[in-house]
């Protein structure tokens, strides 16, 4: 396994983690999630994601039962939590949802409960909160850090302007800023990392944990000839991702990789995750996998990483043309 330092800081995460959206206590129950984590774990993961609104709490509460289990030391895992979308669902009240200091505060400490830690090492806001102004969630993540309950505070889906505010009143007030941001990034969606956040990357300092490496799995070739039964796409309240990847030509491309991969003697899946920590900005890549196999294959991105010459990422960009376009200079 790879350690990256996590932007500016000092903390080193694996260059693949595991994470339980969607599948944990959706998708797989506690044994299937225990086998995982261990094959992760031994395997030198150790990184562990996971938030408050992934099966409505329900998730942490597996990954609390497996790491009380499981009794591994403590300090050789990071395990992290997110707030902003409540875990209620449509029960969920006004200050159960959004980045105001209440909400920060209460969502952190129902995580600890859930997860049976006495700390979280990170600790996201899940999404901008347009209602809620910066200067608090700063002064909320700066209290919690203060307390000891979490150790690094950061953001998800936020832009790149709203980082860069978030680091200006930190430095203002004398608040430690964002550290991490948890951007989407695959070989479909690639502007943030690459493009958004280049400055910050060079200001401030940024670490960045992926998620959907595979493009919630269509850059595993799986969906190439329709959507299996009990796959991603298939589950119900997930019309959202079918909607936005499964799309013929999203499809003729991975077909082409795949093939592309072949040639290589690798999986498409591991190919596509290559491929994203090739980038020197991506701190760690979340996996999802639902099955010992795809987890192993997933894992085996690290010995695909040796492949990617500047000639095969040339062969991948003339496939994908998802390049985004940078600014000049």
């Amino acid at each position: 396994m790879e350690y990256r330092r996590m932007g500016n800081t000092g903390l080193q995460l694996s260059v693949l983690s595991f994470g339980s959206w969607i599948s944990f206590s959706k998708q797989i129950n506690d044994k299937a999630a225990d086998e995982l984590m261990g094959i992760a774990y031994d395997k030198g993961v150790n990184f562990f994601d996971n938030a408050e609104v992934y099966a409505l709490g329900e998730s942490e509460k597996m990954m609390g039962r497996i790491l009380q289990k499981k009794g591994w030391d403590r300090s050789s895992f990071v395990l992290s939590s997110k707030a902003f979308f409540g875990w209620r669902g449509k029960n969920n009240k006004p200050n159960q949802t959004g980045n105001s200091r209440k909400h920060l505060v209460e969502a952190c400490n129902e995580a600890l409960k859930r997860l049976q830690v006495e700390y979280l090492d990170l600790f996201f806001c899940h999404r901008p909160d347009k209602n809620t102004p910066i200067l608090e969630t700063v002064w909320a993540m700066n209290h919690l850090i203060q307390q000891g309950k979490i150790f690094y505070w950061g953001t998800s889906e936020w832009s790149g302007v709203e980082i860069t505010e978030a680091h200006r009143v930190a430095a203002q007030h004398n608040l430690i800023g964002p550290s991490m941001e948890q951007p989407q990034y695959n070989l479909f969606e690639r502007q943030k990392i690459e493009n958004e956040f280049t400055e910050i990357y060079k200001n401030v300092g940024l670490g960045t944990t992926i998620w959907s490496p595979l493009a919630a799995g269509l850059l595993t070739g799986k969906y190439n000839d329709g959507i299996p039964k009990g796959s991603r796409f298939a589950l119900e309240g997930f019309d959202w991702l079918k909607d936005k990847w499964v799309l013929d030509e999203k499809v003729k491309k991975v077909k082409k990789l795949g093939d592309f991969a072949g040639k290589l003697g690798v999986s498409t899946a591991s190919l596509s995750i290559a491929w994203c920590i090739k980038n020197p900005n991506v701190t760690s890549a979340i996996l999802g996998a639902t099955k010992k196999q795809q987890l192993l294959d997933n894992l085996a991105a690290l010995d695909v990483l040796p492949l990617l010459t500047p000639e095969v990422l040339e062969k991948i960009e003339t496939i994908m043309k998802t390049s985004p376009i940078l600014p000049e200079y």
